[in-house]
């Protein structure tokens, strides 16, 4: 029963890892999709408004069907792989 509770622990604590890891590769793999959202997200900076508002997050939410905290991370990785001049 132990071993069983550990694994149960270990597999969840590696949760956020591989989703993290998926929502990278799917930045990788959308280059289109990330363009668009640089896109919205230039058009937010021209507005004074920051990739990281809750606007864009809830953009980048319900685009990519994300909950708020993984489209953050995902945004996070757009810009950096394809529009780092956003703030």
């Amino acid at each position: 029963m132990k071993s069983f509770l550990l694994l149960f622990l270990f597999t969840n604590s590696l949760l956020p890892v591989f989703s993290q890891s998926n929502l990278l590769e799917s930045a990788k793999n959308n280059p289109s999709e990330a363009k668009k959202i640089c896109n919205k997200f230039r058009e937010l900076n021209l507005k004074g408004k920051s990739a990281s508002s809750n606007e864009a997050i809830e953009y980048v939410s319900k685009k990519s069907n994300l909950n708020p905290f993984n489209a953050e991370i995902f945004s996070i990785y757009v810009i950096g792989l394809y529009c780092p001049e956003i703030i």
